[in-house]
This record gives structure tokens, sequence and C-alpha cells, in this order.
């Protein structure tokens, strides 16, 4: 092992040893020698197998046989989503044919980030994931089950559903992709149209032409964004089948995964004799896993929050400076945008997960000795799936980049380190992906112009008032403001105005998104400006740096004038409307970023 993973590695299992050793001992006393219904009363069994066929009811009435509960995230709204509809009836099939039997035990919410950027629904984004993880465990607290598939793929969607498996550790899961949708416009094209039309360049129908070019069937959206990281991140943590994530949807080879998805969770089970519960799989080993491949593909920021936040429901405490050290040594081997031209069916044809899992395991940046969902051990994940005529088939995937464009050898790397910079000073603790950014862009220094909101700088762009060099601080968008939406609509203003000569960055208490690009921002800053954070002290014209070279975050104000100045205060309309007042109480329980931004960091510190 490279000697500075093996130190993170063993220093997050010291920091983690009481809650870690709690979260187990919650999962054994959890756990039964014997399938889950057979310990039920005789009315409520009955119950729970009123809605079965005779035959499955027969099956259920045998303890040797599985009963796999389906919790799924399908709704047709979400392209992403959309392929779910059918996996249920495929996945039913397949565990008949075997002998057991598939259950649909609850859907979960899944809102799209792509529909509701810059819109007020947007501050449910960050929420929905809390919501996600209550409904997985509302689905899966009827006792009934032997082991769970969760269907899932998008941004929130993932980290929610593993946080409520994680409190079922006791069972074996197994996560089912769906896939990314083919190719439409390149990326380039897109971002382009949208800079134009930021600039009234193109007209509002250009745009639109241009969005459903890229935008144009069920799968998931073909950037590299939170979404694909999900499934970069649980490939890597052996909790997909291998080669699974980026196989388009409505294929032979897509319905041939989700069959077996069935079957080998089955195997998994105490009845199948392969028994391998969620919470053996997920351990530090496996967190630390996730990190360097977020790092090595030039992954979504999100989950900064997100890999904390599941983290912590394992009792794994993770923190930004243990994927910043990490980010130190672990090389960037992929340029998928907005890191780069390609799509995610490209990085696939590329080599995809295969390669990146094998160069990292070759270059010690990866544990081997973890346990998957098909067994013990990562050099599995070097295998792909293909058809032999109807029969899933497994093969070696490739040893070397058939693109280095968009996937590179460690010894080769676009980039000697992953990208991913803790950024601390006097205006807090955040985090910069700076793998899009070019090294000329990387350390600015210039006024502050502080906004309360995205679409105050979006009107002072239109108004002509930001074409100088400023550091935009948009506060008040941290998790207990207003749920921390994605700052996405920043994007093509402040890419115009860099493209034009200036320098601009970003510093925010809230989120840029997967999508983030080539602006340097500073985000997830905390304390929050709600928690009094320093963000609510910066006046306009304070020359604020942000060095993504060396991670520094300041306000160039001595201390004593800036503890003097009176706080900015929230403006008092944030949070109602589109139903974000029913959110309150969960706003007000978030914790900080750094602990993942989420509202049952309270309950799970209670572990200690």
């Amino acid at each position: 092992m490279h000697p500075r993973v093996q130190a993170v590695t063993d220093r997050l299992i010291e920091r983690s040893r009481p809650t870690r050793e709690r979260y187990l001992a919650q999962m054994g006393a959890a756990a039964s020698q014997g399938p889950q219904r057979g310990q039920l009363q005789c009315a409520n069994f009955a119950h729970g197998v009123a809605g079965c066929g005779s035959d499955d009811k027969q099956s259920l009435r045998l303890m040797n046989a599985a009963n796999v509960a389906i919790v799924s995230a399908y709704n047709d709204m979400l392209s992403a989503h959309q392929p779910y509809e059918h996996f249920p009836a495929i996945i039913k099939q397949a565990l008949r044919e075997i002998g057991s039997v598939g259950q649909f035990a609850g859907g979960v919410p899944a809102m799209c980030d792509g529909v509701t950027q810059g819109e007020a629904g947007m501050e449910l984004s960050l929420a929905s994931r809390e919501v996600i993880a209550m409904s997985t465990a509302v689905a899966l607290s009827h006792n009934m089950f032997d082991a769970a598939l969760c269907l899932g793929i998008c941004d929130k969607i993932i980290p929610g559903l593993m946080i409520g498996a994680l409190r079922f550790g006791y069972l074996p899961f197994v996560f089912v992709p769906g896939g990314p949708m083919p190719s439409g416009i390149s990326n380039k094209e897109k971002a382009e149209v949208r800079q134009l039309f930021a600039e009234g360049k193109a007209t509002r129908e250009q745009l639109l032409e241009s969005e459903m070019k890229s935008y144009h069937s069920p799968g998931t959206c073909t950037f590299y964004g939170t979404a694909n990281t999900n499934q970069v991140v649980m490939e890597v943590m052996g909790l997909q089948l291998p080669g699974s994530s980026f196989v388009n949807p409505y294929t032979p080879l897509r319905d041939e995964l989700t069959r077996e998805a069935a079957r080998q969770v089955t195997r998994m089970t105490r009845q199948g004799g392969q028994f391998m519960p969620l919470c053996e799989i997920v351990d530090e080993k496996s967190i630390v896993n996730s990190v360097v491949a977020l790092n090595a593909t030039g992954g979504s920021t999100n989950h900064t929050l997100h890999i904390p936040a599941f983290a912590r429901a394992a009792g794994i405490l993770l923190t930004w400076q243990d994927m910043a050290e990490l980010s130190e040594v672990v090389p960037t081997l992929a340029h998928v945008y907005p890191n780069g031209k390609a799509d995610v069916n490209h990085f696939h044809a590329a080599g995809g997960v295969n390669f990146i899992v094998r160069s990292l395991l070759d270059a010690g940046l990866l544990h081997e000795d973890v346990n998957t969902v098909v067994g013990h051990g990562l050099r599995r994940y070097l295998q792909e799936p293909f058809l032999d005529g109807e029969r899933l088939s497994w093969r070696e995937g490739p040893r070397q980049s058939l693109d280095e464009n968009i996937l590179r050898p460690v010894e080769r790397p676009f980039d000697a380190e992953g990208g991913l910079r803790l950024m601390e000073g006097n205006l807090g603790r955040g985090v910069m992906k700076v793998s899009a950014v070019a090294p000329e862009h990387q350390v600015i220094e210039a006024p502050a112009l502080v906004f309360a909101d995205q679409l105050e700088l979006a009107a002072a762009f239109k108004a002509g008032e930001l074409e100088r060099d400023f550091v935009a601080v948009v506060r008040f968008q941290g998790p207990k403001a207003n749920g921390m939406p994605e700052l996405h609509k920043l994007t093509p203003f402040l890419g115009v105005l860099q493209d034009r000569g200036f320098k601009v960055a970003l510093v925010t208490d809230g989120r840029m998104s997967g999508a983030s690009g080539k602006v340097p921002a500073a985000i997830h800053v905390c304390p929050e400006a709600k928690d009094g954070g320093p963000l609510a002290y910066v006046r306009n014209g304070d020359v604020i740096r942000i060095d993504g070279t060396r991670g520094e975050l300041l306000v160039r104000v001595d201390a004593a004038e800036l503890e003097a100045r009176e706080r900015a205060r929230q403006p008092a309309d944030t949070g109602v409307g589109c139903g974000r007042e029913l959110f309150g109480f969960m706003r007000a329980a978030f914790s900080s970023a750094e602990q993942g931004a989420s509202a049952f960091t309270a309950e799970l510190e209670a572990l200690r």
C-alpha cells in the first residue's frame, strides 16, 4: 500500500474505533440466525404475504427461500430513473426461477437537480437525501426480508439509500444501476450555447434545442457530475456488480445484469451459503477506496458531503482532512466533462471503472483486501460483463487505456494529484475542486462583491455591473440557511467574465454541484453565515484571497475589525414556498458541511 493511503486508513480506524464498534454491535444485536419473517407472529406474517401470488406465498412459508426487498427510486420524470419502471418485474422473475421471492418493499423520492436548478424546489434537494434514508428505513422496517436490492442512481438518491440501508447493515444488499443515456451532442457544444445565451448571443429557442439534444433519452445524464460519480464510488466500494455502472438502459446486457444482481443477492443470504451483510462490506478500507476513486476520476464535490454522511451511518468518522490528504497522492487518471471533453459513455468505452481499479490497485492506492457483493477481494472488479449468446459472462477488462485523452495510467496521469483541495483561513473551512481549473486561474486575490443569492448575481451581470476583477461572496446558502441548494446558475456568468479576461472566483457556504467547472470556487464554507460564520461579516470591497495551490481562504481584514462589524442577517423570506416550509425542522438539525450536512449527525454521534 502507498504509505499515505495506509496512514490515512490507520488514522481513520483509530478515530472511529468507539463509533464503529458500537455500530457493529448494533448490527449484531439486530441480526437473527434465521429468516426474519420466521420470527413474526402468524397475523403479522399473513399481512406481509397477503398481496403475493399463491406460489410466492408458499415459498415464503418455507424458510429456505430468500425474500428479497426491492427499494426503488423509480419515477418517470427523471431520465435516469425511468428505466426502473421495468426492473421489479425482471427481478421478481429472476428470483422465482431460483426458488426465491422478491417483494417491492417501498419507493423513495427522487428529485432532479437538473430540473430544479435555480428554482425554489432546489432548496429541498439536500434534504431529500435524509427523506430517502428515512423512506428506505420504512421500506425495510417490516422484518420480512433476508436481503435487499436498492435501485437508484442520481445525486442525493444513492447517498440516501446508503444511509438508510446501513441501519439495516445486518442484511445483504446489492445496488442496481440503470445506466447512462446514449451520447447526445458534445458537452463542449452544450456549454458554449449556455455561455452564448448568458451573453445574450443565443435565443431561448436555440438554448432549448441544445439542451434537448444533450438530455434526450432515458438514462443518466452523460457528464461526470454527482450521479455518475455515485456509480464509480459504489462500484469501487464493491456494492454493485463489476463493470455494471455504465451499461446503457434498455439493452440486453443491462437487463441480464439486473437479473444477475437478483441472483447474486440471494447467494449472499444465509440460505444462499455465501452470507455477506452490508456492514461487513462498508468499513474503513472501503470508505478510503471511495475517496481514492473520487479523486482519481475528478468526481463531484458533492461527495465531500455525501461520503462523510454515509460513512457516519456506519460509525466511520471521515473528515475533509482525510480526503484532502488522499487527494495529494492520488493522480487524476480521467478527463470527463466538466474536467475534459468526453462523456461517461466515452469513459466506459476507453476502459472505464475496470481500468481505474486495475491502475489504482497496481499502484497500491486502493485496498484490495475488502469484501464486496461478489466475494472477498477487489480484483474481481478487473472483470467486465458481456453476453455470450444470451448468457452473462465475464472477461478481463482492458489492461491499457483505449484513449489516453480520456483515461491514463498512473505513470502518465493528467495531474499528479486528485484535485480536491481543503481550503482554510480566516473565512473558515471549505473545499475546492481544482481538477477543472486551469493553473493560471487557481490563485485569485480581488475585492469582494457580496450577494444574497445567485439571482442577485445574475441581475448584476445583466446590468453590466460585473465587468471587473472580483470575488463573488454568495452567502446564506448553507444547510441551515436554506437547505444548501446547488448554485449551478452562477457557472455561465462567471465563466463568461473569466473568458473576457477578468479575474473572478466564488466563495460560498453553498454548493456548486458535480458540474463545477473552470471558475475557481471555494464552496461548502463552514461555519456557514447562518451560524455566524466569517462570511456573515464580509463587506463589499474587502480583499479576498483564494489560493487553490496552497489551500488558503483569506479575507484581508484585521481580525479585530472583522469581529467588531455587525453580523449580516439572512433575508427574512427564505425558506417558504414550493414545500420548503415543511423542511424547517430539518434545516435546523443539519450539521456542518464537513460532517456531511446531515440531520442525523447528532443521533449517529451519540454512538460514541
